[in-house]
């Protein structure tokens, strides 16, 4: 059943990829505008699975909150595939060809609509799915059910999917012409994916499906009950802060830093202490406050990943924009743009896996070591990044050449007679630049340096902050713009890739990242470690 999930998942997210290409194409909004709309789409993607898992582990739980996100994905797509010209060109009195002209007020509508509901489908299946399925092999086992064979059975499934999903999505689907159908088949493999795992609730519904509570909520106790003290002084003998004192339960020192959050420890004379435990958010632990501490500790860190997700936007706009005004033939085989976006997904994989083993040898080699190691990681993920935005400048200001000498400057609608595998090592550098960034991000905060209730969140916080980043890069583009363009020169950012110096904007980014690294670098020296 979660086969099925993953299998529609994925196909949906490769048809995805070539948004970019279909507002290029169809839409023809300008190069900007179809940037931010793209921009806003991944970056929701990327920081909505956060909110998820909130709502998942304290409202509705995790079935609901996939249960939920399916029927939102599988409308979302929906109404995408209405959205195209084709669809509804009669009921609406539109055209039916794939021109702008064809773009009516309803298209319009649903294309908006559709966005936000396959976002938070998505993000739903992100941050649930296999937590969700975890769970129920646990539970299964706990009741004595054979799980073994489960387990191998979805594993199976699994694998298939990891091979017959993308074989379609970059060797099928891109030949298929119309866009109503390239949007059409992921969302006919959706509604069927939702209505096989709504077949589930009654087998499921004899395991305990209510939410077990966040972490998350911790961190805003703290905080809340800090504020509601603000009056009161902080005891110089932290022995009267309040604690727990239970064999069951964790507990973590007291610390010097932050005294502020220790109010949220205070324990107000003039009240009954039994009166005070009852009110969560009022008085909390003293662990509770050093975890939300600790958390509190990593966001200078974590403020230097939004410049990754800045770069990594590169990937979903004019690289591909790029890719789409290039020769793609090899010989007589036309390659696919979304063989590209594979590339970078599977490199990003392989990296990110790679670090995962290289970190964890170090640790059980030089222990003491895996603290420096992922520091040293994410080091070399900024640098690769800057190698990629260098590289991907050079390309781009070869290719406006190869326009210029053409005469292809201003026709929007002409490929490039240069092959679109110059654009291979930006691909790849970026790959390994976010691979290296997901595993060397979540080993930088693991072990002894985050609550370990947390640590089931840390990959989504690093996801957000990319996320944040992916956003940001709208406000970039807007801000590098305005200053291209200062003294009456031209703005960097026309209507079309082939009028616009995006290979000035690249220069811009690998300049501003060189920054950013020497920023991590002495945050990474200042970070305390816990």
């Amino acid at each position: 059943m979660f086969a099925v999930l993953i299998w529609a998942d994925q196909l949906a997210l490769y048809m995805l990829w070539l948004l970019m290409a279909y507002l290029t194409d169809v839409w023809k909004p300008g190069l900007t505008h179809a940037a931010t709309i793209v921009n806003v789409f991944w970056g929701l993607y990327a920081v909505f699975p956060l909110l998820h898992a909130f709502l998942a582990d304290t409202i509705l739980g995790n079935y609901w909150m996939i249960f939920i996100s399916n029927i939102s994905f599988s409308a979302g797509l929906g109404f995408l595939t209405m959205s195209t010209p084709p669809v509804l060109a009669r009921s609406m009195g539109n055209c039916s060809e794939y021109s702008p002209e064809c773009i009516g007020q309803g298209q319009k509508i649903l294309f908006y609509t559709a966005m936000p509901l396959i976002v938070f489908g998505m993000a739903g299946h992100l941050s649930c799915t296999t937590i969700f399925y975890d769970e129920q092999l646990s539970r299964g086992g706990n009741q004595g059910n054979n799980d073994g064979g489960s387990k191998v059975f979805t594993k199976f499934f699994y694998d298939v999917a990891n091979i017959i999903v993308p074989s379609v999505a970059v060797l099928g689907l891109p030949y298929v012409n119309p866009w109503s159908l390239r949007f059409g088949i992921p969302a006919i493999c959706a509604l069927v994916a939702t209505f096989l795992f709504s077949t589930t609730l009654r087998r499921l519904n004899k395991y305990n499906l209510k939410p077990k509570g966040s972490p998350v909520t911790i961190f805003i106790r703290v905080f809340v009950a800090a504020v509601s003290k603000l009056l009161y002084t902080i005891p110089t003998d932290a022995n009267e802060l309040f604690e727990v004192r239970n064999s069951q339960l964790a507990l973590l020192p007291h610390s010097g830093s932050l005294r502020c959050l220790d109010k949220a420890a205070i324990v107000i004379p003039t009240k009954p202490l039994e009166e005070q435990e009852n009110n969560a958010w009022g008085l909390c632990r003293v662990t509770e406050v050093e975890e939300t501490k600790t958390i509190v500790c990593m966001i200078p860190v974590w403020m230097t990943f939004i410049f990754c997700g800045v770069v990594t936007a590169l990937v979903f706009t004019y690289f591909i924009e790029q890719l789409n005004h290039m020769n793609p033939k090899v010989g007589r085989l036309k390659v696919p743009i979304v063989a590209f976006l594979w590339l970078h997904q599977q490199i990003t994989k392989k990296c990110a896996n790679f670090c995962t083993r290289l970190y964890h040898s170090i640790g059980v080699r030089k222990p003491g070591s895996e603290k420096i190691a992922p520091t040293m990681g994410i080091a070399v993920s900024m640098i690769l990044a800057i190698l990629c935005c260098i590289t991907a400048a050079k390309v781009e200001n070869r290719r406006l050449g190869v326009a210029r000498r053409h005469g292809l400057v201003d026709k929007h609608d002409e490929r490039l007679p240069m092959t679109m595998f110059w654009l291979l090592p930006q691909f790849v550098l970026l790959g390994a630049s976010d691979g290296v960034l997901i595993s060397s991000g979540y080993y930088f905060f693991t072990d002894d340096q985050a609550p370990f209730a947390m640590q089931r969140y840390l990959p989504l916080y690093n996801r957000f902050v990319s996320g944040v980043g992916i956003l940001t890069s709208i406000l970039t583009v807007f801000v590098v713009g305005r200053i291209s363009e200062k003294g009456g020169k031209t703005n960097w950012f026309q209507h079309s890739i082939n009028a616009s110096r995006v290979d000035k904007y690249y220069w811009t980014l690998a300049w501003l990242m060189g920054v950013n690294l020497v920023i991590f670098v002495v945050v990474a020296v200042l970070y305390r470690y816990i």
